[in-house]
């Protein structure tokens, strides 16, 4: 059986304005997405800010995200890295109870080659504790992560159960769903506006960012479309795609932060170097969430 299937929520870390880890809100949205009813939750994610949390802070957001769900979904704990031996020994301070999953992105900026990539993450895959979902995000890794070495990996150990495929890239997709991989191995959407194609063409589920606000329109569309029921996706599908278009206008996640303040939820603020968005920005997700 697949481990993880249907809607998992890539969660912001909210901060208060003192831009430390605000845990009530945290908590709040927690039960939001878990109450509009999401398969599982991803912490520490690109979305978490994770990069710019100190390791004592990684931990204590685990911690109190475990604590919080208390086993109602899964919950899935980013370690992703570019230098493999640093990776493994970050993992290895960390005494993963309660985790149900690694996401681990591709090493960024180094441009390994796809040998590299893969003795990556078989090194990884050597110490994990836990069933670790490869995620391939070009745009911000630098270099995309293949079909071939995709299914390599999938093919190589058990440790790995799933695929994000962030790569924007349809046709590489369909190679990765038509490909010879093991029956427990899913492959999920990293991207909210062409979630829709990709489970049309037989992928398992998304890990999504504007699912922090909607998740329940969000996980109905994700289940319709697994069901091969596109009447009910289709709708709810283009209720959202201007949103997630301004999501992203002025990076990730100072726009699903701001809608998140709109709907009482912690604040908009986010960890240099990044910054909220722009007056223009803000004003438009103001009007489409007024809108919804």
């Amino acid at each position: 059986m697949k481990t993880f299937t249907g809607t998992g929520v890539a969660l912001i870390t909210p901060f208060d304005e003192q831009h430390q880890i605000d845990f009530t809100a945290l908590e709040q949205l927690i039960n939001h997405c878990i109450e509009g009813g999401v398969e599982f939750l991803v912490s520490l994610g690109t979305t978490g800010e994770s990069v710019t949390l100190s390791t004592a802070e990684q931990h204590q957001v685990l911690d109190f995200t475990v604590k919080t769900v208390n086993k109602r979904v899964k919950v899935v704990a980013g370690f992703g890295g570019n230098d493999t031996t640093a990776l493994i020994s970050t993992m290895e301070q960390y005494h993963f109870e309660g985790i149900d999953g690694i996401l681990s992105a591709s090493p960024a900026y180094n441009k390994p080659s796809q040998e590299g990539i893969y003795q990556h993450f078989m090194a990884i895959a050597a110490k994990a504790p836990c069933p670790i979902i490869l995620y391939n995000v070009p745009s911000r890794t630098g270099s995309n992560m293949t079909a071939e070495t995709i299914l390599r990996l999938a093919n190589a150990s058990n440790k790995f159960v799933a695929i994000k495929e962030a790569s924007g890239d349809l046709g590489q997709c369909m190679q990765i769903v038509q490909g010879d991989k093991p029956a427990h191995f899913s492959v999920l959407s990293g991207d909210d506006n062409l979630t829709l194609p990709m489970l049309a063409l037989g992928m398992d589920g998304l890990i999504s960012v504007v699912a922090n606000a909607y998740p329940q329109d969000y996980s109905d569309m994700v289940r319709a479309a697994m069901k091969d029921d596109f009447k009910t996706a289709r709708p709810l599908h283009y209720k959202y795609v201007d949103l997630v278009n301004l999501l992203f206008a002025d990076g990730n996640p100072g726009g699903i932060k701001k809608v998140l303040t709109l709907m009482n939820i912690g604040t908009q603020n986010v960890r240099l170097p990044l910054v909220a968005p722009n007056d223009a920005t803000q004003n438009a997700l103001q009007k489409k969430v007024a809108s919804l």
